[in-house]
């Protein structure tokens, strides 16, 4: 069995030419905004931002994105120290929650910005129903169908663009941990299954089935569930989204899984795992904005074994995880956090 290809890349016969060369997290995000946002980036924003060498990977980096305009703000009032700090994380591609509202206009204009810079886009859907139990980000499509819309329109934004899609954080997760109430396993298995099966069927776009985190459980718990949730049509799975392990950590724990689900390939969230994960306070909410962290590995695809397709920034440094330890809604820009982050990923 194929066990995955390197994120952002296809097969020859499905290789873009465009790249051969090379939030809704979000209860508080304006859909318009979100949409917006996406049409402002092909048009640079005016931040200074640039993209980073091919060389470093394939990722697409938003000039226009929160931290580049929080940056830009703040040289511009003459905070030289706070802006080279929030610049650490401006300067990286990071991944482009999609949220409900225009979803089709919002993968349309962050793929096309990507393409024109001969980049990948790499983007998270995060919608499914009944999502984050009730929780932070809470939310998610009204039913199953709202959800098959939501992927589809997302797909057609995609179309023969480069994307790297991240699917559904938490989603199968929270079907094996008791989370999620049992009456909706079966549909939530069918919502992934599908959204896997659109995606994958698109030229240039790679799929990554969230699988947990190195501290959640054990990989036996979870290579069947994520079968029945169509990892075996995607590209592989990811590990560590929004969460603080360390890449070795996650690394092992990726390995272990990957074993058991046909040595499929997975991606790393590094955005906020510089310090590795915190132990004081409630274990409960250790996740949940948790003091002294830092930015993790730069995003590349040079990575420390060949079954990890890439390092990504998926949880965007800067955001709130939630309404806990003094932080905004979830997917909120908090301007201390990010400075916390930057500073001490030294």
């Amino acid at each position: 069995m194929d066990g995955g290809r390197r994120a952002g890349t296809r097969p020859a016969r499905r290789m873009s030419a465009a790249v051969l060369g090379a939030a809704l997290l979000l209860a508080g995000c304006s859909g318009t905004k979100d949409a917006k946002d996406a049409n402002d980036a092909k048009d640079g924003g005016g931040t200074g931002v640039t993209q980073r060498p091919a060389s470093a990977g394939p990722f697409w980096v938003n000039p226009n994105g929160t931290a580049a305009r929080e940056a830009a703000a703040l040289a511009r009032d003459g905070k030289k120290d706070q802006a080279r700090q929030i610049r650490k994380i401006a300067d990286y591609p990071t991944a482009e929650w999609i949220s409900p509202e225009n979803p089709q206009e919002q993968a349309r204009g962050f793929t096309e910005a990507a393409a024109k810079a001969g980049r990948t886009a790499v983007l998270v859907l995060y919608n499914v129903p009944h999502r984050d139990c009730g929780q932070y980000s809470q939310g998610g499509a009204a039913d199953g169908d709202a959800y098959r819309a939501f992927v589809a329109a997302v797909a057609k934004g995609i179309g023969d663009r480069p994307a790297t899609v991240i699917l559904e954080p938490d989603a199968v997760l929270h079907l094996v941990d008791g989370c999620t109430p049992e009456e909706f396993h079966e549909e939530r298995y069918d919502l992934l299954k599908g959204a896997v099966a659109t995606l994958a069927a698109l030229k240039d776009t790679t799929v990554y089935l969230d699988a947990g985190n190195a501290g959640w459980g054990d990989p036996d718990q979870i290579h069947e569930p994520l079968t029945w949730a169509g990892v075996e049509q995607a590209d592989g799975f990811a590990v560590n989204v929004s969460n603080f392990y360390s890449t070795g950590e996650s690394l092992a724990y990726g390995k272990r899984l990957s074993a058991e689900v046909g040595g499929k390939h997975f991606v790393i969230d590094t955005s906020r795992n510089g310090n590795g994960p915190y132990t004081g306070g409630d274990p409960g909410e250790r996740w949940c904005n948790p003091p002294g962290r830092a930015l993790g590995e730069t995003p590349t695809t040079k990575t420390a074994d060949p079954l990890v397709d890439a390092y990504l920034w998926i949880k965007r440094p800067g955001e709130s995880d939630g309404e806990c330890k003094g932080g905004p809604r979830a997917g909120r820009w908090w301007p201390e956090y990010a400075l916390e982050l930057a500073r001490a990923s030294g």
